[in-house]
């Protein structure tokens, strides 16, 4: 039988960071004398001076690869500061959680990530480019905006219908949407009433026609 032995490769200088809301706990794992590897754990803010300053240390130590995991949008800020200057993963948390011996508290979970990152146990997750990313947040605002607008409009139909009985004017009724305008203008819109004005004058039921804008009451 012939003994062999699979060392795997790893990555000699490699960061891992433990993302917080309030604080990042960052572990370096690099070549150490005899072959040994050193590792140090540093923890620091979330303020962009700050991820700025653990960017310098982590550059003045030869690190390559940077790791961290999708935890919320808390990962953003430290990602977006750091991929210009290293090569960035972001790993999905399921593939971390899945691999035995993670322990537990925040500070080792920056060294596990470490370790397992050190010998290619992760695969980084898609991540767009920036170009790609600011058009996804126009169109994400552009529905957001949409469904306000949506709200609004319902909101303000159900206004109409329940300020006082038979106040909706049947010649007026339908989509309150900007621009559009469904039916012919009824009397009231003609003598240039407002609708508030409209909706406190009106007492017409459905189906008498519209007379909000006759003079009358």
């Amino acid at each position: 039988m012939q003994v062999e032995s699979d060392e795997p490769e790893l990555i000699e200088r490699v960061a891992a960071l433990d993302v917080g809301k309030a604080e990042v706990v960052c572990c370096v794992r690099i070549p150490g004398p005899g072959g040994q590897r050193m590792q140090e754990v540093r923890t620091v803010s979330t303020m962009t001076a700050a991820l700025l300053a653990l960017g310098d240390w982590m550059a003045g130590l030869g690190v390559t690869r940077v790791v961290m995991e999708a935890t919320s949008d808390y990962w953003r800020p430290p990602f977006y500061l750091l991929e210009d200057r290293f090569e960035t993963w972001l790993v999905n948390a399921k593939d971390v959680k899945h691999l035995p011996g993670r322990p537990k508290t925040d500070r080792l979970d920056a060294v596990w990530l470490c370790k397992v990152a050190e010998r290619q146990m992760l695969r980084p997750s898609f991540v767009p480019p920036p170009a790609i990313r600011e058009l996804r947040d126009l169109t994400r605002y552009r529905v957001d905006l949409l469904a306000v607008r949506t709200a609004e409009k319902q909101r303000v139909e159900k206004l109409l219908e329940e300020s006082r009985p038979g106040a909706r004017c049947p010649d007026c009724s339908g989509s309150v949407s900007p621009g559009r305008s469904p039916n012919p203008p009824c009397a009231s819109r003609r003598n240039g009433l407002s609708t508030g004005t409209a909706v406190m004058r009106a007492s017409v039921p459905r189906g008498w026609g519209c007379s909000l804008g006759s003079g009358t009451g």
